[in-house]
């Protein structure tokens, strides 16, 4: 178990000031990722909202080496850092000693869609770093335009709510099992709803950088893409774990883990708890649309059992 108290000592590396939407949770992911780091952390971040609203000229909120990379290359930008760190080491340039973690951070656009081709290739290539996605499930910082994570028929401004088509029609992509079959040392899915297991999640991640990179996906409500309150993001976090909609696991050189069963404790809740808390769905709660809303909780239920199979529960 991480302890709490003596984790809230360590140095804060991304700070206030930033002009994120109140209550969005992307900042939180950032700072604990970095703070779970043992040694001093060099980020590249994808274009979006964490970018934009972290580094507005001539502000920063970053109190550690950062690069702005584009949608499509911040796996690429990171993994040219961490090449050219270990030439000047091997150069004698750099003292052996001198030691750093590499993090590469987006959303779901920059990480499920644009960025995809970049990550991958950066990780096959045996490149050693961290990359965090935090997913709002939309390209937030645009316009709520629909992603590839965007769930079935949640409303965007792409893929409106209408009398035609009920927002999107399509499967949100399973991204981090996308991430297992890169076989990594270690994956893992993340909530703010658990903030030790996150920590947890994190700790690990960038020990196994040592050897390899690593992948750790976290849900990150949208205040305004998801159409919720101010306040309510870590509550939406729990819902999406408690639903099964987010499962919390890790995969751990090769190994399933659940990391909660809300099934164990008699927490598991119907994914209609989830849905009637967000704007994104509101057509959904229509009497006309139940069985949309059973069509969204067979894949919720199929995607389940598939997982805790993997999982040997």
């Amino acid at each position: 178990m991480v302890d709490i108290k003596e984790f809230a000592k360590r140095e804060v590396k991304l700070v206030g000031g930033h002009r994120l939407c109140a209550g969005c949770p992307a900042p939180t992911i950032a700072k604990l990722a970095m703070m779970a780091s043992d040694k001093p952390v060099i980020a590249s971040n994808a274009t979006g909202c964490l970018e934009v609203s972290t580094t507005i000229y001539p502000y920063t909120a970053w109190k550690t080496p950062w690069i702005h990379t584009a949608f499509e290359n911040t796996a690429a930008n990171i993994s040219g850092v961490e090449a050219a760190f270990h030439a000047l080491q091997r150069k004698g340039l750099i003292e052996q000693s001198k030691g750093f973690r590499f993090m590469a951070i987006g959303g779901d656009g920059g990480t499920y869609d644009i960025g995809l081709q970049s990550l991958s290739g950066a990780i096959e290539r045996g490149h050693k770093f961290v990359y965090v996605c935090y997913d709002n499930e939309a390209y937030s910082n645009t316009g709520i335009q629909r992603s590839s994570a965007t769930p079935l028929f949640a409303n965007t401004t792409t893929d409106p709510t209408g009398h035609v088509r009920k927002g999107k029609q399509e499967l949100r992509k399973n991204f981090t099992e996308i991430m297992v079959a890169h076989n990594m040392k270690y994956v893992a899915q993340a909530s703010l709803s658990n903030i030790q297991d996150f920590i947890m999640k994190m700790e690990k991640a960038f020990k196994y950088t040592d050897e390899t990179a690593t992948f750790v996906n976290v849900v990150s409500p949208c205040v305004p893409g998801w159409g919720i309150r101010d306040g309510d993001a870590v509550m939406m976090s729990k819902l999406a774990v408690d639903t099964c909609f987010w499962p919390l696991y890790e995969v751990e050189d090769g190994i399933y883990k659940l990391n909660y069963n809300p099934e164990a404790t008699g927490q598991k809740k119907p994914i209609i708890e989830f849905l009637k808390n967000q704007g994104r769905f509101k057509e959904l709660l229509k009497p006309e649309n139940s069985e949309l809303i059973a069509r969204f909780q067979q894949d919720v239920d199929e995607r389940w059992e598939k997982l805790k199979k993997k999982c040997g529960v």
